[in-house]
């Protein structure tokens, strides 16, 4: 599952150009290749060109605003904005769930596999099940209305193929069937407005003893989230950043102040981002 945020996102240029193929023109904010075929973005833009073969060609203006290896989506908002962009200036052949297929091939280039994680919420909006890819079946659940999230991001990079690599290949039977129970009392939560389930069903038993390891002080930021009222908390993504999920604006800003104050025993530097849910996902500016 995925879900994305409103206040935080990568901007980009798009324009039409005789000739064909796809140029990246402008970088900022990051260090990434201007080559088409070893950048996120101009990967996910080749493939829904090939699969289009438009007359014309397209430039990509990317700035970047989420950091690369921050767990909060830095490969799929390129991705997602790539496919979106050109779709836009196409004139809209593709409807948002092919698109999701598309960028799914920028974000196989960052991570090593094809994958609608993050993708999905970015174009989709709210809150995104993956329930398969054989074919690619994405569902969007619209959040609660009162449904905030804070997002810690200390300035580490989690390479997201370190953090797979920490993986264990096999889960048990227990772990597994309270990971169910727990995907299942989410999304009914979701369905429902039960914060109270919301928080209840915010365990991983799965990933999270594992990738906990990765990141200086989670489990003291965890605690204070929970303490300062948080429905539930976690890992975002493959990690560094730790999300918490709140009822209401002002929970949230208690939850914000408490993780803050938790992080800074750490000595290492971060961000704290508050946002709300953005239930229309990637969009024009």
């Amino acid at each position: 599952m995925g879900v994305c945020l409103e206040g935080i996102g990568d901007e980009m240029v798009f324009r039409k150009v005789p000739g064909k193929g796809v140029r990246i023109t402008q970088i900022t904010g990051a260090d990434l290749p201007f080559e088409t075929e070893k950048n996120v973005a101009g990967v996910a833009a080749l493939a829904l060109v090939n699969a289009a073969n438009p007359d014309s060609g397209f430039e990509i203006e990317i700035h970047k605003k989420i950091k690369a290896g921050s767990g909060i989506g830095s490969s799929s908002a390129s991705a997602a904005g790539a496919v979106f962009g050109i779709n836009e200036l196409m004139g809209r052949p593709f409807t948002k769930h092919q698109l999701v297929d598309f960028a799914m091939k920028g974000e196989a280039l960052a991570s090593g596999s094809e994958h609608a994680d993050n993708v999905a919420p970015c174009i989709l909006g709210g809150f995104t099940l993956v329930r398969g890819y054989n074919p690619l079946d994405v569902i969007k659940i619209e959040s609660p209305s009162e449904i905030y999230a804070v997002v810690l991001h200390p300035h580490i990079e989690v390479k997201t193929s370190d953090s797979r690599a920490v993986l264990s290949p096999n889960v048990t039977l227990k772990a597994a069937i309270t990971q169910w129970g727990n995907l299942g009392g989410l999304i009914a939560g979701l369905y429902t407005k039960d914060y109270e389930l919301i928080g209840r069903s915010l365990q991983d038993v799965i990933i999270e003893p594992m990738r906990k390891k990765l990141i200086p002080g989670f489990e003291n930021t965890k605690n204070s989230a929970l303490d300062a009222g948080a429905l539930g908390a976690g890992i975002s993504g493959a990690g560094p950043s730790i999300f918490a999920l709140c009822k209401g604006q002002t929970s949230a800003e208690k939850v914000a102040f408490a993780m803050s104050n938790a992080y800074l025993e750490t000595g290492i530097p971060f961000d704290i981002h508050l946002s709300k849910v953005n239930d229309e996902g990637v969009k024009t500016i």
